[in-house]
């Protein structure tokens, strides 16, 4: 095999770390992909009959406060100047996310100040008492009362999760943000905005070298093909960003996932709903959220008389799912202390990315835990010949 380094999966994180070691080291790097296509979860594609740019796992919208990989990605690509806002629709009405100045005197039908809106929240957030939330349920009251606690959060919740609120553990949502502002842009960070070439031309880009090569359609777990788990370890480092639980053939259980279904349609319409996102709160939509995807790069010149919708449902996933998010039960976080064992052990083996690490990594979290890695684990390794230190799964 002529590769120094193989790297499973050819997502953000996959693919920062081989164009590093290739560029930075001039080693060979080989990666490798099971699905038909280079990128991950943030693959995206014109729709064939529009042109439209389609996210085909969900909307991917980037954004960090973090100048290394701010000044990372812009060798890849250059960014739009679009801010990601959203809406949310309850009851036949819509309403700006996340909670705002705006949101408040809306669905309380008032004209709160911020002073005002403070200690409405303050005083319908003290219902339970100084009780300890026992439950998602409680804790969402505790944190933003209990009228929009169940119109923005409950019921999206519960689709979310399939399981009811009063069922899941408080420590699902930590806080849940208000501005007291009429400040509607979801995200706070520095930079933000999307490729203006596309998500796809980019990872192209970053992995377009020549020290790199890409194989699609190649599962590390079929001992039948070359480039697989049983002819690769012990012979060339790898860094693996698949799920953790398969890796080791689930030794020590299956970890809980939430995977996403998608339902896409094209309509005749040169705009659906106005907005990228719009989020759907009330218990009997079953999907969570619809994108509309020509919102997202208002500068291209799409058709005009048809759009792109895409329906989002979430679901817990089964083995033969894609796993999007890790659900992270106290019963998971055991499990994880054992595969952070088990994955110290390999030699010559780092884990990373949302999967690889069973944490919830936003696209430039990831790209800076893959700089991090290659810092901390490789360059030494190519640099001097150090030994790679195995593990980079936290519990």
């Amino acid at each position: 095999m002529n590769a120094d380094l193989v790297v499973v999966g050819s997502g953000f994180f996959g693919l920062t770390v081989a164009e590093r070691i290739a560029e930075e080291f001039g080693r060979k790097v080989l990666v490798i992909d099971r699905r038909s296509h280079i990128g991950g979860n943030a693959f995206s594609e014109a729709e064939k009959t529009t042109g439209i740019e389609v996210h085909r796992y969900g909307a991917h919208l980037f954004h960090t406060s973090n100048e290394r990989v701010w000044e990372y990605v812009n060798r890849f690509t250059a960014f739009t100047d679009y801010v990601h806002r959203v809406y949310t629709t309850h009851k036949g009405e819509v309403y700006p996310m996340p909670i705002n100045l705006g949101t408040i005197n809306q669905f309380f039908r008032s004209a709160y100040g911020p002073e005002a809106a403070r200690e409405l929240i303050k005083e319908q957030s003290a219902e339970l008492g100084g009780k300890k939330p026992e439950n998602l349920d409680e804790q969402g009251v505790s944190l933003i009362g209990r009228p929009l606690y169940e119109a923005f959060i409950r019921d999206y919740t519960a689709k979310q999760w399939q399981t009811a609120p009063t069922e899941l553990p408080a420590s699902i949502i930590s806080r849940l943000p208000v501005r007291y502002t009429y400040d509607n842009r979801y995200f706070n960070d520095t930079y933000e905005g999307l490729p203006v070439d596309g998500y796809t031309k980019w990872i192209e880009r970053m992995a377009d070298h020549p020290n790199i090569e890409v194989q699609l359609g190649v599962d590390f777990f079929d001992e039948s093909q070359p480039v697989s788990k049983g002819n690769v370890l012990g012979n060339v480092p790898v860094v693996y960003t698949g799920p953790v639980d398969r890796y080791f053939d689930y030794a020590e259980g299956e970890l809980s996932w939430r995977t996403l279904d998608f339902e896409e349609e094209v309509l005749l319409t040169g705009d659906f709903q106005g907005t990228p996102v719009m989020n759907y709160a009330d218990a009997d939509v079953p999907y969570t959220r619809i994108h509309e995807f020509r919102h997202f790069h208002p500068e291209r010149e799409y058709p005009t008389d048809k759009t792109v919708v895409m329906r989002e449902y979430s679901r817990f996933a089964t083995r033969e799912d894609e796993p999007y998010y890790p659900v992270n039960t106290a019963e998971d976080r055991e499990m994880l202390l054992k595969y952070r064992d088990l994955a110290a052990a390999e030699k010559n083996v780092l884990f990373g990315g949302r999967l690889g690490t069973y944490k919830y990594l936003d696209m430039h979290m990831a790209i800076g835990a893959a700089l991090s890695m290659v810092d901390n684990k490789l360059a030494p390794h190519f640099a001097t010949g150090t030994g790679i230190i195995s593990g980079g799964v936290d519990a």
